[in-house]
């Protein structure tokens, strides 16, 4: 049975003619208003109509780029990667493609509304950045959205996220639990016993594998799992986080931060409480974002190549270079080893 403009109206308790504002976006409307019109229309799965049905296997020159936060470096690193290979030869009838970043702000809702408006303008291919939450009804969504993405001639490309199976996606996943394994072990190699774990959000994959790899190394050495923390992955969570750290337990010696950013404050905390890094407390960090290497000591962090994944995942948009093997592609992250961690104090 088709689905009609008055059917989406009905769902959303609306008029006709405000589910056509929100859908050709040529008049205002309340943003309550806009997200239950678009919601209604995700859950009737209403694409196009009338003569544009025609269309809708057809795909537009537009790609979508899905990030969390686009101030953080590592969405802008990857964006900026995927945004990178759309012009030049190799597109279709060698043109460009348009590129338009939706951040999210970490919302699942929002990350689902926006790939409603990308199915409406028959976007050519979509990149979605970063970990993914783990909510069984919204993974649900998600996997659903996908795929009648797919079905409708987009190519779906997870940048740094789990494989979603049975959609047609392609995901390029960085190895985060693996660095975080390496990271711990390096710091247990050091003489670390004592070291506490300032954790991401506990919705997301990334923090979930991050600490697992953590707890891995912390396992597979007989060694007791010390304190942990969750919190946003920004640098006031870090330094808030480190604070709270060193309140359970002051013979902390060791501190692994969920990303690069969260260490900085994790830092910021400890030379306020009159600890030096890395005599009395080491700090490592995970990404190896630009600014890593240049704070005071430089950062022992994981290299996760941000940018060369991003442009793989521009490439494979493009159709200019082949899916992986099964459609997944693991990325492993690499150990750098800085001024930031040494043996622990006698």
């Amino acid at each position: 049975m088709t689905v009609t403009l008055a059917d989406v109206a009905a769902r959303a308790q609306v008029s006709p003619a405000t589910v056509s504002r929100v859908l050709n976006g040529n008049y205002p409307v309340a943003a309550a208003t806009r997200e239950r019109v678009l919601r209604a229309v995700d859950e009737l799965d209403y694409v196009l109509n009338g003569p544009a049905s025609a269309l809708a296997a057809a795909t537009s020159d537009l790609v979508g780029v899905l990030v969390n936060d686009i101030a953080d470096p590592f969405f802008g690193i990857m964006a900026g990667a995927v945004q990178s290979e759309f012009g030049g030869p190799g597109g279709r009838a060698g043109g460009e493609r348009l590129a338009v970043v939706c951040n999210t702000g970490g919302s699942p809702e929002r990350e689902l509304t926006y790939l409603t408006l990308l199915q409406r303008q028959r976007a050519a291919a979509v990149v979605i950045t970063g970990g993914a939450v783990e909510d069984p009804a919204h993974a649900e969504a998600m996997a659903g959205k996908l795929r009648r993405l797919g079905e409708a001639g987009t190519r779906i490309i997870l940048c740094g996220r789990p494989p979603v199976p049975d959609t047609g996606s392609i995901a390029l996943t960085f190895d985060n639990r693996g660095g975080g394994r390496r990271l711990t072990e390096h710091l247990l190699d050091l003489g670390h016993r004592c070291i506490g774990y300032i954790a991401g959000p506990e919705e997301r994959t990334t923090t979930r594998h991050r600490l697992e790899g953590h707890r891995d190394a912390l396992k597979a050495a007989g060694v007791d799992e010390s304190e942990t923390v969750h919190g946003p992955y920004d640098r006031q969570s870090g330094y808030e986080a480190a604070r709270e750290l060193l309140r359970r337990d002051p013979d902390v010696t060791a501190i692994v931060a969920a990303n690069d950013t969260v260490a900085l404050g994790a830092c910021a905390a400890l030379r306020e409480a009159g600890l030096r890094i890395p005599e009395d407390v080491s700090v490592a960090g995970f990404d190896d974002l630009p600014f890593s290497v240049d704070v005071v000591p430089a950062l022992t962090t994981v290299r996760l190549p941000l940018h060369e994944a991003g442009a793989r995942a521009g490439r494979i948009a493009m159709g200019r270079e082949a899916e992986p093997p099964g459609k997944v592609a693991v990325i492993p992250g690499e150990l750098m080893v800085r001024g930031s961690t040494a043996r622990p104090r006698a």
